[in-house]
């Protein structure tokens, strides 16, 4: 392949990356709100459905959130009736965090229309094309899950020594 087709290939990959971004963001924004939550909030609900109770260390591992916006995103999430801080059945030490009733099936009916539509979308795709494409999103996940992991926590936009590319 030209190297001119395969830099309008890589460029056209990252250009659907963004829109798919943007798109994922202000669905989950719209579904948030539909239940009276924060994006954020919405999204921590999907990390304790996915990886089931854990301890505020291990959801600021699965969040790169910093210590402090765990304990005020799990003090929302009380406040609002969607989960709860239990005492760890092995190690009455530690103190997990899990949801209360059923969240999925709270958030199902939202769903449904978009999970059908990526259903019939797939039905077009080959099994191998299916393996690139789970592949590259799971893969592409990380790369931003460590990127944003790298940033220093005590250095944001508008302290001193931060500049923003444009």
């Amino acid at each position: 392949m030209q190297t001119d087709q395969r830099e309008a290939l890589v460029a056209a990959v990252y250009e659907s990356g963004r829109e798919l971004s943007t798109a994922a963001v202000m669905f989950h924004t719209a579904l948030s709100e539909l239940r009276g939550l924060s994006a954020t909030e919405g999204k921590a609900i999907d990390i304790l459905m996915r990886f089931g109770p854990m301890t505020a260390g291990e959801f600021g591992e699965h969040s790169g959130l910093a210590p402090a916006s765990v304990t005020g995103l799990m003090q929302r999430l009380e406040s609002k009736g969607v989960a709860r801080r239990v005492r760890h059945t092995d190690d009455r030490r530690k103190v997990l965090i899990e949801l209360v009733g059923d969240q999925a099936a709270a958030a199902a009916p939202y769903f449904a229309d978009f999970m059908d539509g990526l259903a019939a979308l797939l039905e077009g795709y080959s099994d191998d094309q299916l393996r690139t494409i789970a592949d590259y999103s799971t893969r592409s996940a990380r790369i931003q899950q460590e990127a944003a992991g790298g940033w220093p926590r005590h250095r944001r936009p508008g302290r001193p020594g931060v500049t923003l590319a444009a």
